[in-house]
């Protein structure tokens, strides 16, 4: 595993250690693994959504109400509306 060194202000620094020291986390560097993993599926997932929107973008704007729309989805799910 690498390390990397970095510089926080003290404020910072006492925090990140305040949650290490919650015991959720086993040391600080768990803790700043954890939030690099979050940021990394955050994203992801924004990429994912990104792609969506860029595949529906082509098929232009609906004459659909966001109600006809919703009952359509709840109708293709087997749920009534």
């Amino acid at each position: 595993m690498a390390t990397m060194n970095i510089s926080l202000p003290d404020p910072m620094k006492q925090w990140v250690e305040a949650q290490a020291e919650t015991g959720r986390y086993s040391n600080v560097s768990d803790y700043v693994r954890n939030l690099i993993r979050r940021e990394q599926e955050r994203g992801d997932k924004i990429a994912r959504m990104q792609r969506l929107v860029d595949e529906a973008r082509p098929s232009g704007i609906s004459d659909l109400t966001m109600r006809d729309i919703r009952a359509l989805a709840l109708k293709q799910a087997g749920m009534n509306a």
